[in-house]
Formats: structure tokens, C-alpha cells, sequence
């Protein structure tokens, strides 16, 4: 009786063990962040993640810079289509257009 029960606790030991290995591993390939015993993030440090860090750092900031263009670009164009010299541009345009069919 006392085999089985010392083999039962080395099994399910075992067993235990393999299991936070797996997840262990299946976190890192996934890209999940790993904890440590008290749960705080554990990240690791390697050039890759820091180069890459900073290329996504320097993309971040050339598209808000050419976000903020797009933004001057669109008020300008909606200034000029709402400016009340668009409207009469059109208005002259259409009369022009019925005069010339009739």
C-alpha cells in the first residue's frame, strides 16, 4: 500500500511539473508575457525585442507625423469647398451649362 502511494505522489508531481512546463512554453510561443511566483510580468531581455522596440517606436512616430499632414491637408480642402467662392464657382458653372443646351 505504501508503494502505491508514494508512486501516486511522484505521478502526480511529475505530472505537475509537466504541465507548468508546457504552459511555460506554449506562453513563450505564443508571445504571452511570463510571470514570476508573485505574478508580476517577467520579460526577457534579448537585442531583438529591444531593436524592435525601437523600429516600432520610430513607425509610431513617422505616422502621426503624417497623420497630423493628412489633417492640415483636410481642413484645407474642406475650407475651400465650404468657402461661399466654391458655391458661386458652381452656380456659374451650371448656368453656363443650361445656357449652352438651350
Amino acid at each position: 500500500m505504501e508503494f502505491f502511494t508514494e508512486t501516486a505522489i511522484i505521478a502526480g508531481v511529475a505530472i505537475m511539473t509537466g504541465g507548468w512546463v508546457v504552459t511555460t512554453w506554449l506562453r513563450i510561443k505564443n508571445g504571452y508575457p511570463l510571470e514570476n511566483s508573485w505574478g508580476k510580468a517577467v520579460y526577457p531581455k534579448n537585442d531583438q525585442a529591444v531593436e524592435r522596440v525601437k523600429l516600432l517606436t520610430q513607425e509610431n512616430a513617422e505616422l502621426r507625423a503624417e497623420l497630423g499632414s493628412l489633417k492640415d491637408r483636410l481642413g484645407n480642402v474642406e475650407r475651400i469647398v465650404t468657402d461661399s467662392g466654391y458655391h458661386l464657382t458652381n452656380e456659374i458653372d451650371r448656368l453656363r451649362d443650361k445656357s449652352e443646351t438651350n
